[in-house]
């Protein structure tokens, strides 16, 4: 999997051809007797989603994972990590200038999002498991995250259809619900138990096979590129 920077907003296929997972799972180490064998990997993305953030740079322990800077909402895709405790750390790009970081634990052959949250002052880190579970025929699945910090807890829905998740708070996220597949929809992010739209997401096209993530960020104070937005990723798609 590409170690590149990547626009999230709106781009299909994070992890993409899900057959080529297999490999994707497994990293190689030496043993004792320098010989290279297999060891089962997480896979992890990366997301900037800290709204007055410089550009950054991600590292596991003393491995940064990019090679360009990852500016506000733009991400990597999955990469490969071995699995156990890791110190995660965002530093402004190109510069020994520590953002914040943490410790997470990651399991072999699962699948992980890890975002740069909150405003630069008092940034957060938030890990969340992905459920990477091929949708049934002809649906698409989708869940609902919360890295805005001053958003309160929100809803996403259809408009004029389905509430697909509810009362999630900052550093929440929904799990994954099922949706006809190869069709477009309207989504919205509402205030909590309310119609009162915050973000519209008009014309998304969400294909059969497919696992999204909805991502609520920036700042409800804001006017400017910080302002409230959400975006749309491609998880992964089945074919």
């Amino acid at each position: 999997m590409k170690n590149v920077q990547q626009n999230l907003k709106r781009r299909a296929g994070i992890v993409g051809m899900m057959c080529l997972l297999a490999g994707l799972l497994t990293s190689c180490l030496k043993d004792n007797d320098n010989h290279y064998v297999e060891q089962p990997a997480a896979l992890i993305s990366v997301i900037n989603a800290s709204p007055d953030a410089q550009p950054v740079s991600f590292f596991l322990d003393q491995n940064q994972a990019n090679n360009l800077p990852i500016r506000y909402g733009h991400g990597l895709d999955y990469l490969r990590a071995f699995p156990g405790k890791r110190t995660a750390t965002f530093y402004v790009a190109g510069s020994q200038q520590k953002i914040k970081s943490d410790s997470i634990t990651l399991e072999a052959k699962k699948f992980y999002s890890i975002y740069l949250t909150n405003v630069a002052t008092t940034p957060d880190i938030v890990l969340l498991a992905d459920s990477i579970i091929q949708p049934d025929a002809g649906k698409a699945t989708i869940r609902l995250v919360n890295v805005s910090p001053d958003a309160g807890s929100v809803d996403l829905g259809i408009k004029s259809g389905a509430v697909l998740a509810s009362d999630k708070a900052y550093k929440a996220a929904s799990a994954f619900v099922p949706v006809q597949g190869n069709s477009t929809y309207t989504l919205e992010i509402r205030q909590k138990g309310t119609s009162t739209v915050l973000v519209s997401l008009p014309d998304v096209n969400l294909r059969s096979g497919s696992v999204y993530t909805v991502w609520l960020h920036g700042l409800t104070t804001a006017t400017d590129a910080k302002k409230l937005t959400a975006d749309i990723q491609t998880n992964v798609f089945y074919y």
